[in-house]
């Protein structure tokens, strides 16, 4: 059998993906502050089983408790089972300069960007290799992990640690010689509620949204159906993924 979990699964890239997964026979669990009816609708018509928990993945105690369930639910997982998960949840707020960050504001944002999805996929790894489950797990990357941008100091530097997480606990599954499989994935520029936030973001926080603003009107954002699509494609061929790797869209497309 298979299952995947999801993380940001009420919009945008999660929603597709998980649409997708679902439709391929595949059991999911979603995680989301928000749910997402129209997915018990597809896992039904294809006799699969879709579970969600509301979760604030800024708030530590949260993404605790639903780590506990999830890892309660898979517990009955064996050798013959397959596991995916897809850290794709993130936030791109705050947009601001450096100097102007709060501690507040930095805390939230690397709770959401870096803590949260780390302390997922450890716990999730931690429990497919005492099962002895195929694990594959994916960290939803960005563009802004290896070009610097004003007033995104936040969000690129949580992307790029990210990265480098993705590369190191790769590493790690090598050596150990799990078989486990760990990569990123980097969407590219997509027509979601993120590029919206950072479309009204003020220019004296952001120097760029101008050209941001420019991406919508020149039509060059990606769908988020075409991207799960690749996303899928790429996590699923268990013989070519390549541990430890920083899949870009752009080379699909």
């Amino acid at each position: 059998m298979k299952y995947a979990i999801i993380t940001g699964v009420s919009g945008g890239l999660g929603f597709d993906t998980a649409r997708f997964l679902l439709e391929s026979g595949i059991h999911l669990f979603g995680i989301s502050r928000t749910d997402q009816e129209s997915l018990y609708d597809i896992a039904e018509e294809n006799h699969v089983e879709y579970t969600h928990y509301s979760c604030d993945l800024s708030v530590p105690e949260d993404i605790d408790k639903t780590v506990n369930k999830l890892l309660y639910e898979i517990n009955h997982l064996d050798e013959n089972d397959h596991l995916y998960l897809i850290n794709n949840a993130a936030a791109i707020h705050p947009i601001k300069q450096s100097s102007k960050l709060s501690q507040q504001e930095l805390t939230d944002h690397y709770q959401v960007n870096v803590l949260s999805p780390i302390y997922l996929m450890n716990q999730l790894l931690a429990k497919s290799c005492e099962k002895q489950v195929s694990f594959v797990g994916v960290n939803v990357t960005s563009g802004a992990a290896v070009n610097p941008l004003f007033g995104w100091s936040a969000y690129c530097s949580a992307k790029a640690s990210m990265n480098m997480y993705t590369k190191t606990i790769a590493l790690e599954q090598d050596e150990l010689n799990t078989g486990n499989k760990i990569i990123a994935f980097n969407p590219g520029i997509m027509d979601t509620k993120m590029q919206e936030n950072i479309r009204n973001a003020d220019q004296k926080d952001f120097l760029q949204v101008d050209q941001f603003k420019q991406y919508k009107l020149q039509g060059v954002l990606s769908q988020t159906e075409a991207v799960a699509g690749v996303l899928i494609d790429i996590m699923t061929d268990e013989v070519n993924i390549i541990n430890g790797e920083i899949y870009h869209i752009d080379d699909y497309t």
